[in-house]
């Protein structure tokens, strides 16, 4: 059988996508829900897109209206540099918020470098961020200074290079990857995944996202400097880890980590992603944090 006989996935909230002029880029806008209802924003991981937070939004039991940008260089926001900045990123959200929800504090899930994005910006500005559930985005370990020679030779040295990602032959290769990768999927689940992720380029299916966010980043990851950010957070926070993640434990505990007013939870079943493989339990952990009263 194969992963056209078994079916597509069949959305049950519909999206509706748009593009908006955000700092010199087109970002590809994901919207979901009716604009009166209330509001959150979905931050996606490195490599990721916006659209696969469908699962999720199919699963929420109240009426939301969801807002999930494709970042700079990934899904449908094309975007062609030399480097990508990390900061670029919290200053991308920064003019999001100001677009969407002007002087008004926003609701915020990220995932994985969406969740770090996010754990940085809600600390530097904390007035903008009301309630923020980080999945799986725990920073890095600690870089050694004695690293930073190398890292700018290899940040210097790689720019020649035509970095290029893996190519599959059809959607069907693509798909079965994605499952191997996340046993949670479905077939159907892993074909949605398939076609938000890439595009059929000649004879070949080729992913969105630009190969150059592949160059190694010459600046160190400081994690103190990540930590002081995170301790001037405002916002109530929701660490939250799928237990069968390798991040859940790799930094230590989560209730260690120096956000004021957090809590943790771990969702059974899931890896690193886990808006795949648990999108019911993602979207009912979310529920219940922002009925909370602010």
């Amino acid at each position: 059988m194969t992963m056209a006989d078994r079916g597509k996935y069949e959305p049950s909230v519909t999206k509706r996508t748009h593009t908006k002029a955000i700092r010199g880029v087109e970002y590809h806008i994901n919207e979901w829900g009716d604009e009166a209802a209330p509001l959150f924003f979905y931050l996606h991981g490195w490599a990721d897109a916006g659209s696969t937070f469908q699962f999720v939004v199919d699963a929420l039991a109240a009426d939301w209206r969801v807002i999930a940008p494709d970042w700079r260089g990934f899904g449908r926001t094309v975007h062609r540099c030399d480097s990508y900045w990390f900061p670029d990123y919290l200053a991308d959200l920064h003019a999001l918020l100001d677009e969407f929800t002007p002087g008004t504090p926003a609701r915020l899930v990220g995932h994985s470098m969406g969740a770090n994005v996010g754990s940085l910006y809600a600390g530097t500005m904390p007035e903008r961020v009301s309630a923020f559930v980080n999945v799986e985005g725990f920073g890095l370990p600690d870089s050694d200074p004695i690293e930073a020679p190398r890292r700018y030779r290899d940040w210097l040295t790689s720019g020649r290079e035509r970095l290029e990602f893996s190519t599959y032959a059809d959607f069907e290769a693509l798909a079965e990857r994605v499952r191997k990768r996340n046993p949670g999927l479905s077939a159907a689940q892993a074909d949605f995944v398939a076609r938000e992720w890439a595009y059929e380029d000649g004879a070949e299916v080729r992913l969105r996202a630009d190969p150059r966010h592949k160059l190694p980043n010459p600046v160190l990851y400081r994690r103190a400097e990540a930590e002081a950010c995170w301790q001037n957070v405002s916002a109530r926070v929701l660490l939250i880890s799928g237990d069968r993640s390798p991040f859940a434990t790799q930094l230590g505990r989560l209730d260690d980590l120096p956000f004021p007013d957090k809590r943790s939870s771990t969702i059974k079943g899931s890896g690193h992603m886990v808006h795949f493989e648990a999108p019911a339990s993602l979207a009912e952990h979310i529920e219940q944090f922002f009925r909370q009263p602010l």
